[in-house]
């Protein structure tokens, strides 16, 4: 079940970031109108934007339905907008923006994953096991790796059609082969009083914060990381697209790395080092360092940081979250690590074109990992270390207010 639901994630997320490698190639070769750094970063940033206020509902959804009915929907319906993509909206450019509207039903699916696999695992296993799901983020590797090769070296339906594919077959198998877990609670109330009651949950709130930067983080790097390293370093958009790849890579191997260290040490020492790490990176990124060696290092340090922090933030919420509200739980907190990885692109791209420069841009994201470390080492801290015993009684006021 969990290499089922990692390799629907990996697919839904290949899905997801199919826009991000082809921005700066739409503006390089001026198909859709003189596009300018703000045009492309919108580009990119609207999949997100609906990926992730959809997992609201999605993961709402889930803890109602299941994954063994969510995956098949969500990747099944994913489907329609990568054809419309391919074949009907490349000539105009808000024709795809609206194709990337509908494309972000595939970044619902994180939200799909996380309760699903965390009701087959006991507590302690959660973190790693969350972690290893996680990692099926890296389908935006596989993106970055392969859009802009197969979209110029065969054909500009090539990579729509092979994803399509992709989905059609893994909404197949996934109906015939997944199962959701023995023995799962399925909530009663209405979705709207669900959600309202999730929503006044200390911890979603505060994995919220923790997600909004580790995650955002790194889906605004990963669909942004291309036309950034373009435009400020003056690489091909082939090889801004493969060194992305190399920062999704690592990202996604220090997910479950940080969900393991999650298990073993707690949750707040890995989350405050990897924030710790992200303050340093961006600071030294925004001094535009030479990318070879050293601006290469804080760029991979930060996307080891933003990978292990952001397994480490559902390590955290296994923790102290009852299994039945984990659905509504990561579907809002997911929605802010998307909400968290939607602005920086469009900020980044608003700075460039005032100042001409990254740099308040990348100092912001220090500023900001620094509070956060700041938040975790604090009142995070004493959410991690409430006796069980007081969270089941907090949820169970929760439910009596239902």
């Amino acid at each position: 079940m969990l290499a089922m639901a990692t390799a629907g994630f990996a697919v839904n997320f290949w899905a997801w970031a199919l826009l991000s490698p082809l921005g700066p190639l739409f503006r390089e070769k001026g198909t859709l109108g003189a596009l300018s750094e703000s045009d492309v970063a919108l580009l990119v940033a609207v999949p997100v934007i609906v990926g992730s206020l959809g997992r609201i509902v999605v993961g709402a959804l889930t803890d109602r339905f299941g994954g063994r009915v969510m995956f098949p929907l969500v990747s099944a319906a994913t489907i329609v907008p990568i054809l419309y993509i391919g074949f009907l909206a490349q000539t105009s450019y808000w024709a795809l923006i609206g194709g990337g509207f509908f494309l972000g039903i595939a970044g619902t699916s994180f939200a799909v994953g996380v309760p699903f696999v965390n009701a087959w695992f006991p507590p302690q296993r959660r973190g790693l096991a969350v972690g290893v799901f996680g990692a099926g983020m890296g389908g935006t590797a596989i993106s970055a790796l392969t859009t802009v090769r197969l979209y110029t070296g065969v054909g500009q339906r090539t990579p729509f059609l092979l994803t399509a594919a992709a989905l059609a077959v893994y909404a197949v198998v996934s109906w015939l082969v997944l199962r959701d877990a023995p023995g799962r609670t399925v909530p009663t109330t209405p979705l709207l009083t669900r959600l309202a009651a999730t929503a006044r949950l200390p911890i979603t709130w505060q994995a919220a914060v923790l997600y909004a930067v580790a995650f955002g983080g790194y889906v605004a790097f990963s669909v942004y990381l291309p036309a950034y390293l373009k435009t400020d370093y003056g690489l091909t958009p082939a090889d801004a697209a493969n060194r992305m790849a190399g920062f999704v890579v690592v990202a996604v191997l220090l997910r479950p790395v940080g969900g393991w260290l999650s298990d073993r040490l707690g949750p707040v020492p890995v989350l405050a080092a990897s924030y710790a790490v992200v303050v340093a990176g961006a600071a030294l990124a925004a001094t535009h360092p030479i990318l070879e060696h050293v601006g290469t290092f804080a760029f991979l340090a930060m996307a080891a940081a933003l990978g292990a922090g952001s397994g480490a933030t559902f390590a955290l919420i296994a923790r102290v979250t009852d299994p039945s509200r984990v659905g509504g739980v990561t579907g809002l907190v997911g929605a802010a690590g998307g909400l968290g990885g939607f602005v920086p692109p469009l900020l980044m791209g608003y700075i460039y074109g005032r100042t001409a420069s990254y740099a308040l841009g990348l100092g912001l994201l220090s500023i900001t990992a620094a509070l956060t470390l700041v938040l975790t080492v604090t009142i995070i801290r004493r959410t991690a270390a409430t006796p069980s015993g007081d969270r089941d009684q907090a949820a169970v006021r929760s439910m009596a207010r239902e």
